[in-house]
């Protein structure tokens, strides 16, 4: 499943082994929620600047955030055949953010970075945190696929 990556930040050097790892995260999601096709996922990281931008623009939220999701697939459904290849949308991580988040959270950035890799790409699939049963599956399948490809898995 492609998995295209666009690093457009430049404060935080980024090594090969987490962009592999997040390759990893957003293909082991998709195997997980069984999705079919080959679908493609691009995974956008920027800085706080650029995502306060994203978040002011598409959500009227004046400041950064960790993970937005932009979903190509909204609305009907395609064709049955249809997805072969098919783009399901974008994640943009800000690094800024997460770097932070991890330091709270007490673990390290590839951590937190495929934590929110998993969450963005479950969004693309439909997924959604606004009840409290929705936030709770959510969770699961976020820690379901943590543990797949991270000893000692989620959170």
């Amino acid at each position: 499943m492609p998995v295209f990556l666009n690093n457009l930040q430049e404060k935080i050097s980024i090594e090969g082994g987490l962009l592999e790892l997040l390759k990893e995260v957003v293909n082991e999601t998709l195997r997980y929620c069984g999705a079919d096709g080959d679908p493609e996922v691009g995974l956008v990281l920027v800085d706080d600047d650029y995502m306060a931008g994203l978040n002011r623009r598409y959500r009227e939220v004046d400041r950064p955030t960790d993970v937005l999701s932009f979903a190509m697939l909204e609305g009907e459904p395609m064709p049955e055949g249809g997805q072969e290849g098919q783009m399901l949308g974008d994640v943009v991580i800000s690094l800024e953010t997460a770097r932070r988040q991890a330091a709270e959270l007490g673990h390290g950035l590839a951590r937190e970075m495929a934590y929110l890799t998993v969450h963005g790409v479950l969004h693309l699939l439909g997924h959604h945190h606004d009840t409290e049963p929705e936030k709770n599956k959510m969770r699961q399948m976020e820690e379901a696929v943590l543990k797949r490809v991270i000893p000692g898995g989620g959170r």
